[in-house]
Order: structure tokens, then sequence, then C-alpha cells
């Protein structure tokens, strides 16, 4: 019994007619978010990048058809405004991990590359990003990984439209 039950137990009894399972469920995930934050977090800040930062770079590194992105391009797979796009590449230019190139046909238009230093960065980052994630979900079996995947993925549909 976790904190959680205990609470739907005491709504139980204060309102029994109340159905209780949509505060359990969505309290359970929210206090998994927060450790899954808390985790990922500490992960991206071993190599001194915030969780947007650490985005853009795997973007542009796994665009592997394309050697540089376009700014719009970054914020339309990240869902970013165009503002925050520009704080983030100006602080990763500023770090050295990404460049940004003006186009020799229009020079309004720029495109952002990952630099030596950001791509040897990404390439180190995705392999401990990955191996924590893979921590926080140690205690699924491969069916349970499966299911909730499954599930998560349905109930995302309700919210995103997403076919």
């Amino acid at each position: 019994m976790d904190k959680l039950d205990l609470v739907v137990e005491q709504w139980q009894k204060e309102k029994p007619h109340l159905d209780t399972t949509p505060m359990a469920l969505i309290g359970r995930l929210l206090r998994i978010s927060k450790h899954i934050e808390t985790h990922i977090t500490q992960c991206h800040k071993s190599f001194s990048l915030t969780l947007g930062e650490f985005d853009v770079l795997a973007a542009l590194r796994r665009a592997a058809n394309k050697s540089s992105l376009t700014p719009s391009e970054l914020t339309e797979a990240l869902l970013l405004t165009s503002g925050a796009m520009t704080n983030r590449l100006d602080k990763l230019a500023d770090k050295g991990l990404v460049s940004r190139c003006h186009s020799e046909e229009d020079r309004r238009s720029v495109t952002v590359a990952l630099t030596d230093q950001g791509r040897t960065l990404i390439d180190e980052a995705i392999e401990v990003h990955v191996s924590v994630l893979d921590e926080l979900i140690k205690s699924l079996s491969s069916e349970d990984k499966l299911l909730l995947n499954g599930t998560l993925n349905k109930w995302l549909e309700q919210f995103e439209n997403v076919s």
C-alpha cells in the first residue's frame, strides 16, 4: 500500500459514490514523472546541458539524411516557439556545440549544424541517456513495457489526435 492507496481509501470512505481510479492513476503518473524528470535532468547536467539543449542536439544528430536543419525545422520537430528555439540555439552556439550557416543563395536563410564538439558530446550523452531510461524502467518485464507503451500511446491520442 502506498500513499495514493491511503488517499483513495480515505476518499472512498468520505465519498463512496466517487470513482477514485482516475485519481490513483494520474497521481501515480505525476509522481513517476517527477522521478523520471529528476533522473534525466541529472543525466543531462552531467554533460552541462539542459533538457532543452539536449533535445536540440539530439534532433540535429538524428537527422541522418541532413548535415543541418533550419531553425524552423528544429522548432517544428521539438514543438517550440521560434523565440524559445532562438534562445536554445544561442546558448548552444556560445558553448561551441552548434554553428549557424547562412545560405549563399539567400543570406536570410540559416541552417544549424552540430560542430565536431557538439557531435562528440551528443554521441556520448545519448548513450548515457538511454542507459538512464533503461534503469528507470528496470522493474517492468518486457511484456509490461509493451503493454504500457501501447496503453500510453492510445491515451496520448486522446490529447494529440495522432493516427
